[in-house]
């Protein structure tokens, strides 16, 4: 088993009512030491085979039962951890189980979570054989996989009740194995991207700075997320308390200039750009070489403007594919729209911060964050989630866009050709 390949992945594991419950001991063990977060959910008739407390233990956090959680936000505990999950894993899921989800019931609170999340869903069955040969059963199979439910098994082998057959939960590092490959999607296989992160800091003296709020999260994840598609990544990062991806080239820089000269190293090696630092606009013109003494009530600072570094790269590179982020305090689509035409770049992605960023407690070193992305021609809107989930639905429309604007380079290189 690939360890560590689920670090910083969000597991969320159901448990059903089937006797082979207590298998799900061991997922959760082997998922944890590939590096994932695993909260578990319980139906009614889980609890039957095994105690919440023993999945508590093994987990390391609280066990999800009711689905009206007087705990949760505004008691919405099925929200909350659709919000959370990278991916949803039912094992075991036993024949009602796959009947609830098949039919769309929410009686249960993991069903009602699998309604309301749009991460991927896989299904680890178990039940005996002849149930699992059911028509009916065999019915909702089939109706859930038109619907995208990733199926782990079942296995064939000796069942609890004696009958040799197929309908047996599969081994769990099989499971952990298929979790696993969800996060390698390869749509951006043999591209390399750079990808800017976190703040800069503008030295005033030796002991002070300007910089901003900028926790580098948001990059670092979509760094992470260029990874799982397949790519080489370049992180080029300001000063940030986040550790390294795994796999990720990471070059540590101070100030604007300092990214800038980074950049300009690294770009000739990458097809895709992703600007997601908070780059300072101004630096000061003198730096003073001794700490600035409290002598006076009032001190002017002279500032000037840091080179935009992504407007310049697409304007020395005009080939690279940009995607650039606009962090507004209002009238967000106007602004990104603007920014979007002024640099000339493929894609911009633009979120509300601040006291406008009610949703996300100012976005700033918050784990949560919602998109508006906007290219020529189109928009989409990514729903308020994590920023590692967003992140890889944003690498993933960079995979879309950056496809169709290779056709179109293709296509014009080709009329140059025939006009030469």
């Amino acid at each position: 088993m690939p360890m560590q390949r689920l670090s910083n992945k969000r597991v969320l594991l159901g448990v059903t009512g089937s006797i082979a419950a207590y298998k799900a001991a061991d997922v959760i063990r082997r998922l944890r030491e590939a590096g994932a977060e695993v909260r578990v959910v319980m139906t009614e008739g889980a609890k039957a085979f095994v105690t919440p407390l023993t999945f508590q233990a093994l987990s390391g956090s609280p066990v999800h039962e009711n689905l009206l959680d007087k705990e949760a936000e505004a008691a919405m505990g099925h929200i909350e951890l659709a919000r959370w999950a990278d991916v949803i894993l039912i094992a075991p899921a036993s024949a009602n189980s796959l009947t609830g989800l098949a039919h769309g019931r929410a009686d249960e609170l993991l069903h009602a979570v699998c309604l309301a999340s749009d991460v991927p869903l896989a299904i680890a069955p178990a039940m005996n054989k002849h149930m699992w040969a059911d028509p009916a059963t065999q019915e909702n199979v089939r109706l859930l996989a038109q619907r995208g439910v990733i199926f782990i098994g079942p296995d064939s082998g000796e069942q609890a009740c004696g009958d040799v057959g197929e309908g047996r939960m599969i081994d769990s590092e099989t499971i952990v194995a298929r979790i696993t490959e969800l996060f390698s999607v390869g749509s951006l296989s043999g591209l390399t991207l750079l990808v800017t992160a976190g703040p800069t800091r503008e030295a005033l003296d030796p002991v002070r700075y300007l910089s901003n709020h900028s926790s580098g999260k948001m990059g670092y994840a979509i760094a992470e997320a260029a990874i799982e598609a397949g790519a080489k990544v370049i992180l080029v990062s300001g000063p940030v308390a986040l550790e390294t991806p795994d796999r990720v080239t990471r070059i540590n820089v101070e100030s604007a200039a300092d990214m800038e000269a980074a950049v300009k190293e690294q770009i000739t090696a990458a097809e895709i750009f992703v600007s997601t630092a908070a780059v300072a606009d101004y630096r000061p013109v003198n730096v003073q070489q001794e700490k600035i003494k409290k002598k006076e009530n009032r001190i002017t600072l002279e500032l000037e403007k840091n080179t935009d570094i992504l407007a310049m790269v697409k304007a020395d590179y005009a080939k690279t594919f940009c995607v650039g982020f606009a962090a507004e305090t209002q009238d967000l689509e106007n602004y990104a729209r603007a920014k979007l035409k002024q640099k000339n770049i493929e894609m911009i992605a633009a979120n509300l911060v601040g006291s406008a960023a009610t949703k996300t407690s100012g976005t700033f070193n918050s784990d949560l964050n919602e998109l508006n992305v906007y290219w020529q021609g189109g928009e989409t809107k990514l729903e308020l989630g994590s920023k590692t989930k967003l992140a890889r639905q944003l690498v993933a429309l960079i995979a879309q866009r950056f496809s169709l604007h290779e056709i179109n380079v293709q296509n014009e290189n080709n009329v140059i050709s025939l006009k030469q």
